[in-house]
């Protein structure tokens, strides 16, 4: 990943260009679309064959995508449909760069790169773009489920920086379809590594029981069956979850636990991948 110096490095100087427009009334949700209209861009230009000016363009959208949260920092503006919002909308951005690249190779059935070692660059490229796509796809979804679930989860090679970082060098040195190979592979080897993270910590949680027996840190509906036969040895498969009536009061089961409410990524800030 990204060394964590550099990263605040360029925070701190995307939050000195950021200051101005604060002062100006521009609200992190605003910048969140543009960013979106900037990607858009890119890919126009992508799709026409300028690779050199799309490298830029990608790099600059990458930074420009650190510009809501920055703004919502600055204005102390954060909120659950910003973030929300900034996740859902860098998905987008993504995929729109990645299909106008698609569209670029759709168009060029005599595709040829002299550093592609195999012949149908143009089925190669089709291919991996498909690859790529699904994969950050799931490398940010992992993340997005896990933390739903209330467990962190930032592990892995390929987050979105370094996938920016990777597409912009291939279209600066015209070795795109070497960029989207490794970003076809390592987005996916992300997610399964993220799926192995989170494997391994449910097993902890499992394996690690409170006070009373209990096993901390997942949600009820992981419960097995047999914790509710035990402490209702007369339900049957039927009738287990059903409450007993007793006068006026209802008997609550003691096995059963409150979901929590509140998901990690939407409770304040601007979540990043």
């Amino acid at each position: 990943m990204v060394s964590r110096r550099i990263q605040q490095r360029v925070r701190q100087f995307v939050i000195w260009i950021i200051r101005p427009l604060a002062q100006l009334g521009v609200t992190p949700n605003t910048l969140t679309i543009l960013g979106l209209i900037l990607s858009a861009l890119t890919a126009i230009v992508v799709a026409r064959g300028f690779f050199l000016a799309g490298g830029l363009l990608v790099l600059f959208a990458g930074i420009f995508d650190m510009f809501d949260g920055a703004m919502a920092r600055v204005r102390n503006a954060a909120s659950a449909f910003g973030a929300f919002l900034d996740s859902t909308l860098d998905r987008y951005s993504e995929s729109i760069i990645l299909f106008g690249l698609l569209y670029y190779a759709l168009q060029r059935p005599d595709l040829h790169d002299v550093f592609w070692p195999f012949s149908s660059e143009q089925s190669w490229m089709i291919t991996l773009i498909y690859i790529a796509v699904v994969g950050s796809l799931m490398v940010s979804y992992a993340k997005a489920r896990a933390e739903g679930l209330g467990l962190e989860c930032k592990t892995g090679l390929l987050a979105r920086p370094e996938r920016v970082v990777i597409l912009a060098i291939g279209l600066l040195t015209g070795t795109t379809i070497w960029a989207l190979a490794l970003l076809a592979l390592f987005s996916h080897i992300t997610a399964i590594e993220r799926i192995a993270y989170i494997w391994r910590v449910t097993r902890q949680l499992v394996g690690a029981p409170l006070a009373g027996g209990k096993s901390p840190g997942l949600p009820s509906q992981y419960e097995t069956d047999a914790e509710v036969l035990t402490e209702n040895p007369d339900s049957s498969t039927n009738n287990r979850h059903s409450p007993t009536v007793t006068g006026t009061n209802e008997a609550k089961d003691p096995s059963l636990r409150p979901v929590p409410t509140s998901v990690p990524p939407f409770t304040g800030g601007v979540h990043q991948e």
